[in-house]
């Protein structure tokens, strides 16, 4: 999202894997939870909240769409993506590094696929695509990137509509640069490494 605005960074990564790193991510977020924006004298910790910030400080950017009713539109899926899909969540993990052939999808998983289909398909028909509200990327194709990861890890099998928007989304630099990242991250969590 932060690409997306234009706006300069700089990321501060934290292995989220030790003591020392849990009482750093204290500092830069209330919450330990991340991603965390600092902003001057704002700090901004959830993902939605983020992105209404950078939209706001950014508004140029169109993170948001201009029109009231398609920014209604735009903040309604959003918002069901940052709270909702939890049995997709549960059972497609995020794992950029792997792929997997033949996964099975449960039925409460897949009822959430559909419903993400459903929203892919209406946004590309209303708004012309290629993105979810039109010619340029916004806060909802944000939103809705880990699930085309997710899609592509435990190979989903989509329509042409949405396999064109999901090479859409992986075909951006940002993303590209985001899988990148987590290719070159360790395989192993210390943590887990313990023997019982």
């Amino acid at each position: 999202m932060v690409k997306l605005s234009g706006i300069s960074f700089s990321e501060v990564m934290v292995a989220t894997d030790n003591v020392d790193a849990r009482a750093e991510l204290l500092l830069l977020s209330p919450s330990i939870l991340v991603p965390c924006l600092n902003h001057g004298s704002a700090k901004v910790w959830d993902t939605l909240a983020i992105g209404e910030y950078l939209n706001e400080i950014a508004p140029k950017a169109g993170l948001l769409p201009t029109n009231a009713v398609h920014r209604a539109h735009c903040r309604s899926i959003c918002g069901e993506m940052h709270s909702g899909f939890s049995a997709l969540r549960a059972s497609l993990p995020m794992n950029i590094k792997a792929h997997f052939k033949k996964f099975k999808v449960w039925s409460k998983a897949q009822l959430d696929i559909e419903r993400v289909l459903f929203i892919w398909h209406e946004c590309l028909s209303t708004y012309k695509g290629p993105y979810l509200f039109g010619k340029k990327p916004t806060l909802a194709d944000a939103m809705f990137a880990p699930v085309v990861m997710r899609f592509k890890t435990y190979g989903i099998a989509l329509d042409p509509v949405c396999q064109r928007y999901s090479d859409q989304i992986l075909s951006m630099p940002e993303i590209k640069e985001w899988m990148a990242a987590a290719i070159a991250e360790p395989d192993d969590i210390e943590e887990l490494e313990v023997e019982f």
